[in-house]
């Protein structure tokens, strides 16, 4: 599923453990925001809901926009601190919840092999929702920025074809590095890019974040933002394969009964133009009596770059497939190859937990890191303080409000930090040289960095 970079007030999925324990180491409108009790009393997970639902409903009818047509995201207010997780946005999204499914993209010697690779580590990327609540992190300041690294075992063994296992863990059980860098790029509209990189085994990700959000009246229907045109892996060492991901629709449903859950029922494509291999994947929301399935099936198959008109999984010839995939998307998945009455498992997630993240030590980030920038509002929300951290939060977005608004009065244009550009139409982001200095320090362990010259909050 699409991540959102800011703005909406999407919920999104908790994972179990706290913002401690995962990792080793905005809004604005011109109308007066809606706001809910911000008094020091904890709220239950119904009672949060509830508030959130009416805080929607006041947001369509202030805005004078029905329902079913408002994007959310483009709807400007401010939520109290007591429906918050206590967790920067930036940080809490990211597509790599079990990064060593992620390094062996690229170690079968099989085309094939390779891209039943990207699926594995395509239904782990969504990890959040399966083992955890629907939370709403906070909204991303412009020039907010995020780091962390993950240090894991090359354990995975490749799907098809032989091993083609790196120097590095060849003969030990050396760790493998996977660092990540993300900044909040655009604030109109709120867009994030991020950029993964894995020097020892040849393999980066990049990509821009960005989703529309749409209140129905009894669901929120997400899509991603123009911006979005999913995840680009690329594989050096492979030819230079690049594979795009694109992202399905999602819906945040049971606000009304205060019973979150996502269901996803749409397709998505993964291609690779070098090998000339296309996914269709279709996921299957609901079953007749109305009942969440959860159920995904797909096709891999051979395809031309040149004519790719085929978005249906009954559209594709059979002379064209090369293995069907079907499963649970919060349970196991599996591949059957063409030709063989053998299913095997692609990946089983019900035993998989996020990988924590090593994060730079709070005193050796800059003041608009995310930790960092919402550190006093994180720890009011974790000693229950909401009107405190309510007030916190607000301050920062009105900095942010009045800082836009003396760049509108001197026409000067917002340039992000460690990335070439706000927006792309590829949907590519590029890391500057300060982005590719940065993120050499951050795989070396060296957090050093000079604070900015300009911050956007």
């Amino acid at each position: 599923m699409a991540s959102s970079s800011s703005g909406s007030p999407v919920i999104r999925p908790s994972p179990a453990p706290s913002i401690a324990a995962s990792t080793t180491s905005t809004e604005a409108s011109n109308l007066a925001p809606p706001t809910a009790p911000t008094s020091d009393q904890g709220q239950d997970d119904s009672s949060k809901i509830k508030t959130l639902l009416g805080i929607l409903r006041k947001s369509m009818r202030r805005a004078t926009i029905f329902i079913g047509v408002t994007d959310i995201a483009s709807v400007r207010f401010s939520l109290p601190a007591q429906l918050l997780e206590p967790t920067p946005n930036l940080e809490y999204w990211n597509y790599l919840e079990r990064p060593e499914t992620f390094i062996s993209i690229g170690d079968s010697e099989d085309a094939l092999g390779r891209m039943l690779a990207v699926l594995r580590f395509w239904f782990t990327k969504d990890l959040k929702y399966v083992k955890g609540k629907p939370v709403k992190p906070y909204n991303s300041t412009l020039g907010e920025f995020f780091r962390c690294n993950w240090d894991v075992e090359d354990t995975e063994l490749p799907i098809l074809g032989k091993a083609q296992k790196s120097a590095a863990t060849k003969s030990t059980n050396k760790a493998v590095r996977v660092s990540y860098i993300t900044e909040q790029t655009s604030h109109h509209p709120p867009v994030s890019a991020f950029f993964v990189d894995c020097p020892e085994k040849g393999i980066t990700a990049r990509g821009f974040d960005q989703l529309s959000a749409k209140f129905t009246g009894t669901s929120i229907r997400v899509t991603p933002g123009c911006h979005n045109l999913g995840i680009f892996i690329n594989l050096p060492n492979r030819d230079n394969e690049e594979y795009q991901l694109t992202h399905p629709v999602a819906h945040l449903t049971g606000i009304l009964r205060g019973s979150l859950s996502v269901t996803v029922g749409d397709a998505c494509y993964v291609t690779c133009p070098k090998s000339r291999i296309k996914v269709i994947i279709h996921y299957v929301e609901e079953g007749w009596l109305g009942k969440t399935q959860n159920k995904v099936v797909g096709v891999i198959y051979n395809y031309d770059p040149e004519d790719d008109n085929k978005k249906r999984i009954k559209d594709v010839p059979e002379r064209d497939i090369l293995a069907r995939i079907e499963g649970c998307w919060y349970e196991q998945l599996y591949y059957t190859l063409t030709g063989s009455k053998d299913t095997q498992l692609l990946v089983d997630l019900q035993p998989l937990l996020p990988v924590p993240k090593i994060v730079p030590p709070e005193k050796e980030q800059l003041p608009n890191e995310s930790r960092r920038f919402w550190h006093n509002v994180t720890q009011a929300i974790l000693n229950k303080q909401f009107a405190l951290a309510t007030k916190l939060k607000q301050e920062l977005e009105e900095r942010q409000r009045e800082k836009e608004a003396l760049r509108v009065a001197h026409n000067e244009q917002w340039n992000p930090r460690f990335f070439t550009g706000a927006v792309t139409p590829i949907g590519r982001p590029d890391l500057n040289e300060e982005g590719k200095l940065a993120l050499r320090g951050l795989h070396a362990g060296d957090y050093r960095l000079v604070e900015s010259r300009v911050t956007g909050a």
